[in-house]
């Protein structure tokens, strides 16, 4: 099975799923679909602070992907009525792993990828995310059990959207110990022929996600 994890941009943002793809919840504020919304939130974010997403795709097919940006582009953090995103942490705005692909393990795939895109950027020190505690009735936002089992933590609590967080400093060891860290969470990043990295796996167990 071949796995290839690859950044975002506005040539392969068409690949994001249904509503995923249109909705405009995150960059806008607005819960409606604005594909150009979404396209110029994305083109500015690249130009200004960097890359904001990975997608994952397994033998050619989009199988999950991730998005994430500093609190300051992200308009639809306020709508919620939460807390407030730390000044050190980047915001996970969203993941998602197709449903044919949730028992690989493919949901740490993606986290572990937006860890190492994060890790080494100048003042970024976590990533937080608000999370659902009725599981994913809101489809913008995560359920809390699947970021606590991918290693986030509460910080600040609220009865239905908490504020998570995962300290970059405790993942540390994939960067300093990359193979042993990698196989832990089930398997090793190589490059393939174009470079482009491909996830190969030893073994898969089932996540929950």
């Amino acid at each position: 099975m071949g796995r290839r994890l690859v950044p975002l941009t506005l040539d392969n943002v068409s690949d994001l799923p249904a509503p995923c793809r249109d909705c405009a919840f995150w960059e806008t504020g607005q819960r409606v679909a604005d594909a150009p919304a979404k396209c110029d939130w994305l083109s500015a974010v690249l130009l200004e602070w960097g890359s904001c997403g990975r997608i994952l795709y397994v033998d050619g097919c989009r199988a999950g992907f991730a998005t994430y940006a500093p609190a300051q582009y992200v308009a639809g953090a306020a709508k919620l009525g939460a807390s407030d995103v730390s000044q050190d942490a980047v915001l996970l705005m969203t993941a998602w792993v197709a449903p044919e692909f949730t028992a690989a393990g493919l949901g740490r795939i993606v986290m572990q990828a937006v860890v190492k895109d994060l890790m080494g950027r100048r003042g970024v020190r976590a990533v937080e995310a608000f999370g659902d505690l009725q599981g994913r009735q809101l489809e913008c936002l995560l359920p809390v059990d699947f970021l606590t089992a991918v290693g986030f933590k509460t910080v600040h609590p609220h009865p239905r959207y908490p504020r998570l967080r995962l300290d970059l400093r405790s993942v540390v060891s994939w960067r300093t110990d990359m193979e042993v860290a990698l196989e832990r969470w089930l398997g090793a990043i190589r490059p393939d022929k174009s470079g482009s990295p491909v996830q190969a796996f030893p073994r898969t167990e089932p996540t929950g996600e």
